[in-house]
C-alpha cells in the first residue's frame, strides 16, 4: 500500500500574487480535477475514517463523534452485524455501482441457463435464479475483459481537458473566454506575482481533502501556508438551509418525530436529547450519504464553501464534452443510493433513494424473479438501530443508550443543578433533519446550532 501511495504524483501550475500570500488560480489537467471530483463520491463515514488516520488525527464537525459513538455501541443495538459494519466501513459511490461479477445458472432445464447476469452491488454475494438454483459466478476471462472495457470509473474527465481552478475550488474549463475567466476569478490587474510548478503526492491529496472541509482557501493553505489555515479563512456554521426541488416536493409528506431535549438555561445550550431509535436511524443515515449527496440535499449551501463551489462547478459549469460520460454528472450529483434496500429505511426522512436497478434485492421479469442476498449482510428490516430503546444523544451527536443513573452522574460531574435545566419536546421534520445534517459538518454543538440558534425553524 505504501508503494502505491509513493507512486501518486502529478504536477500543475499556479499563479501567486505579488505578496506571495495567495494562490490566484491553478491551471491543471484531469489528474487534479478527477481527485477533486472523487471527494464528492466519498460517504461521510469514509471521510471521517480518512481524517482520523491523518497525523495528527482530524475531526469533521460532529460527524466524528457521531461515528465514534456508533462504533462504541454494542452490536445488540443494531438489527444485524452487517448494519454496523456498513455504517462504519462504507464503500464509495463508484465502488458500489461498478460492475464486479457475472452469474449464470447451471440448471440445464432452466430458461436462464444462457443468461449472464451482471451483478452491480458488492453488498450481495448470493444470486438465486428464477428456477430456485443458486447461480454460479462466471470465470470467463472474455466477460471480465468486457467489464474492464467499460473504462475506469475513477476517471471522470477526459484526458485532453484542461481546467482553471480558483483558490476556493471554482472550476472553469480552459475553453472559457480569457477575459471571462479572469472576471470569474475576480482578477482585474494583469500585473501578477509569480508562476510556480507544484507537485502533489498522496500526502498533499489528503491535506487537500482535510483543508477543503475547514477552509475557504484550500490551495493557498496547502501551497503557501504548509497546511495551516488562517483564521479569516476558517469555516464556521451558518444557519439556514436551501431546499432542493426534490426536497420541496417531500416536505408535505415528510415524517415527523418528537425529540425530548434538555437545555441548560444559563448557557442556552442543549446538554443532550432523549431519542428513540428512529432519530438515531436518521443520524446513522448521515454517515452513509456521500459528500455530493449532502451537497444536493442542502442545495450547495453546506458551509463547506470550497466543496459548495466544487459541486456547483461540476453541476453547472463543466460541460458534458469535458466528462468521460454524460451519465457521470447525474451519478455523482443525484443522491445515489449505495446500500442494499434492506439497509435503507422504508420511510426515510431524507430523500436519498433512486430508481431500483440490479442492485435491488429482486430483479423481476414476467417469467420469474432473481433474488439477491448475502450471508454476511443479512436483512435489517430497513433500519440500522434496534428498538424499542431510548438513546441519549449529546450536543455533538454522540449516541449512547439512555440510563437514568449515568445521566445523574453526568449532571454531578458537570456540576449542573437541575434548576438550571429545562426540558422541551421538539418536532423533527425534514427541515430540522437537514439543519442538523448541515450543522454536523462544521459544528461540535450540532443540536444547539441547528435547533436552538436557527431562526428559520419553528419550535
Amino acid at each position: 500500500m505504501s508503494d502505491a501511495k509513493d507512486n501518486i504524483k502529478f504536477c500543475f501550475k499556479v499563479m501567486i500574487n505579488k505578496q506571495k500570500t495567495k494562490v490566484l488560480f491553478a491551471e491543471a489537467d484531469t489528474d487534479l480535477i478527477d481527485i477533486l471530483v472523487t471527494f464528492l463520491t466519498l460517504p461521510m463515514a469514509m471521510i471521517v475514517i480518512i481524517l482520523k488516520r491523518l497525523e495528527p488525527p482530524n475531526a469533521i464537525g460532529s460527524l466524528t463523534t457521531l461515528y465514534d459513538g456508533l462504533a462504541n455501541l454494542d452490536s445488540i443495538n443494531f438489527w444485524k452485524e452487517g448494519c454496523k459494519e456498513m455504517l462504519l466501513n462504507p464503500k464509495n459511490v463508484e465502488q458500489s455501482h461498478k460492475p464486479i461479477e457475472r452469474f449464470f445458472c447451471e440448471n440445464e432445464d432452466c430458461s436462464w441457463k444462457y443468461v449472464r447476469l451482471l451483478h452491480i452491488n458488492m453488498y450481495y454475494d448470493i444470486v438465486t435464479c428464477i428456477c430456485g438454483e443458486i447461480m454460479k459466478r462466471s470465470e470467463d476471462e472474455d466477460e471480465e475483459n468486457e467489464v474492464d472495457s467499460l473504462g475506469d470509473d475513477r476517471v471522470f474527465t477526459k484526458s485532453t481537458s484542461s481546467f482553471i481552478i480558483s483558490d476556493d475550488l471554482q472550476i472553469f474549463p480552459n475553453t472559457t473566454g480569457f477575459i471571462r475567466t479572469l472576471t470569474n476569478l475576480g482578477i482585474t490587474d494583469l500585473d501578477f506575482g509569480e508562476q510556480r510548478h507544484v507537485t502533489f503526492g498522496f500526502s498533499e491529496i489528503m491535506d487537500l481533502l482535510k483543508t477543503c472541509l475547514v477552509s475557504r482557501t484550500p490551495l493557498s493553505d496547502i501551497i503557501l501556508n504548509k497546511g495551516q489555515v488562517n483564521d479569516f479563512a476558517r469555516l464556521k456554521f451558518e444557519p439556514g438551509i436551501l431546499f432542493h426541488e426534490m426536497e420541496k416536493e417531500a416536505t408535505s409528506d415528510s415524517k415527523k418525530m418528537i425529540l425530548r431535549v434538555h437545555i441548560q438555561k444559563s448557557t442556552n445550550k442543549i446538554l443532550f436529547a432523549q431519542a428513540e431509535e428512529d432519530f438515531v436511524d436518521l443520524l446513522c443515515s448521515f454517515l452513509t450519504i456521500n459528500l455530493g449527496g449532502v451537497e444536493c440535499l442542502l442545495g450547495s449551501n453546506t458551509c463547506l464553501k470550497s466543496i459548495d463551489n466544487l459541486y456547483t462547478s461540476i453541476a453547472d459549469i463543466i460541460d458534458d464534452k469535458n466528462l468521460v460520460s454524460a451519465h457521470i454528472r447525474n451519478r455523482l450529483l443525484m443522491k445515489p443510493k449505495h446500500l442494499p434496500d434492506d439497509y435503507i429505511s422504508k420511510t426515510p426522512f431524507l430523500p436519498i433513494s433512486e430508481k431500483r436497478s440490479f442492485s435491488s434485492d429482486y430483479y423481476i421479469r414476467r417469467w420469474g424473479t432473481v433474488i439477491f442476498s448475502s450471508l454476511k449482510y443479512l436483512k435489517c428490516k430497513g433500519k440500522y438501530i434496534r428498538g424499542p430503546t431510548m438513546y441519549k444523544v449529546t450536543d455533538d451527536l454522540t449516541v449512547t443508550p439512555f440510563f437514568m443513573l449515568s445521566t445523574l452522574s453526568f449532571f454531578e460531574e458537570q456540576k449542573i443543578c437541575l434548576s438550571d435545566v429545562k426540558e422541551l419536546e421538539l418536532e423533527i421534520r425534514l427541515e430540522e433533519a437537514l439543519s442538523i445534517l448541515k450543522a454536523s459538518l462544521t459544528s461540535t454543538s450540532a443540536l444547539t446550532d441547528s435547533l436552538l440558534k436557527n431562526p428559520m425553524l419553528k419550535k
